[in-house]
């Protein structure tokens, strides 16, 4: 005889964990564990019977995402014209979207490709895909930050653009980016795994985001909620301050050009950096609202919000650089000349 109350079962769609190989019953029954063993992870609300159609644009952005940075990570490396900073922090932003891509891949294409459907990753793999997902979010942050402060020398104070920013103090800044994200994310998956989960886990994402996986814990989450608001003051938020306050003395220092001509030329060596911000900050600033303020009944909101953050920002970021950047199209004109050659 089964003991288990009504309250200890789970109900999930058969069609949504197994797929839909000759499945008769429309629900499946799990048993509710306080430790949880594993994750279920789900696709974008309402469109679960349109896999093969998601399937297709994400296994797009995902090859635009990694081809792309890392054709820009191989031209910056063989052409010794573009070792320059401005260059060489634009091979760390690649570097770290492909991170940020290479962290959702296993999960996303697991759940929406049409072929697998394969919904479930074992807890503590999602806790490890969680730190990485928030980890290079927070690195690619700083790198924008960095990004700033190089227009902001090559512009107000050109002279000494070079001896401020030397190759050693690149690979500083660099490190710096790497090892705040590393101590800021790292306790996350810590206070995470000291709640109780009184049930399975179903996730409202194709992958594991850290403001998903607290709301479903059965206790207090009040110090994961103050942490988590204090890490985006002190990282993404003090950092887009800052980035404000470098292209604000940008502006005025440019608003001081006698000619149109000097004035456009400058702005123009600005507009890839102000695109590649935008992408990046109006994405999380809306999803960090959303998940703190905005009370919805369908996740929907949540769901597109972390969608377009995650997966927009690795593919847009080498297409700005590359339409709005000569010297990149010009390497890459000569190194599709010499492939096809």
């Amino acid at each position: 005889m089964d003991r288990r109350s009504p309250q200890n079962i789970l109900v999930w769609p058969s069609s949504e964990v197994h797929g839909s190989m000759g499945a008769k019953k429309s629900e499946v029954f799990l048993p509710l564990s306080v430790d949880p063993l594993a994750v279920f992870l789900s696709g974008i609300p309402g469109l679960e019977e349109s896999r093969i159609w998601i399937s297709i644009p994400l296994g797009i952005m995902y090859v635009i995402a990694i081809l792309g940075n890392s054709i820009i990570i191989h031209i910056m490396h063989k052409n010794p014209s573009l070792h320059e900073p401005q260059y060489v922090f634009l091979s760390l932003l690649a570097a770290t979207d492909i991170g940020m891509a290479a962290s959702t891949l296993p999960t996303v294409l697991n759940v929406q490709y049409f072929l697998l459907n394969h919904r479930r990753i074992e807890f503590h793999g999602c806790l490890a895909q969680m730190f990485f997902i928030h980890t290079f979010s927070s690195m690619e942050s700083a790198i924008l930050l960095a990004m700033a402060f190089d227009r902001f020398v090559a512009i107000c104070n050109p002279l000494r653009y070079t001896v401020v920013l030397t190759h050693s103090r690149i690979i500083q800044m660099g490190l710096a980016a790497v090892a705040r994200g590393v101590a800021l994310m790292a306790p996350l998956p810590i206070l995470l795994k000291r709640l109780p989960f009184c049930k399975n886990i179903i996730l409202t994402h194709s992958f594991c985001f850290h403001p998903d996986v607290m709301k479903l814990a059965c206790a207090s989450i009040r110090v994961n909620i103050i942490y988590g608001l204090a890490l985006i003051l002190c990282s993404f938020g003090v950092d887009s301050v800052f980035v404000f306050l470098s292209y604000t003395l940008i502006l005025k220092t440019v608003l001081g050009i006698a000619s149109r001509e000097g004035r456009l030329k400058a702005l123009n060596t600005c507009v890839s950096h102000i695109v590649t911000v935008l992408i990046f900050y109006v994405p999380l600033i809306a999803l960090a609202l959303i998940h703190r303020i905005g009370k919805y009944h369908s996740p929907l909101p949540h769901v597109t919000m972390s969608n377009i953050f995650l997966f927009l920002t690795p593919v847009l970021n080498p297409l700005v650089y590359s339409v709005k950047t000569k010297q990149i199209r010009r390497a890459l004109r000569r190194l599709f000349v010499l492939k096809v050659g």
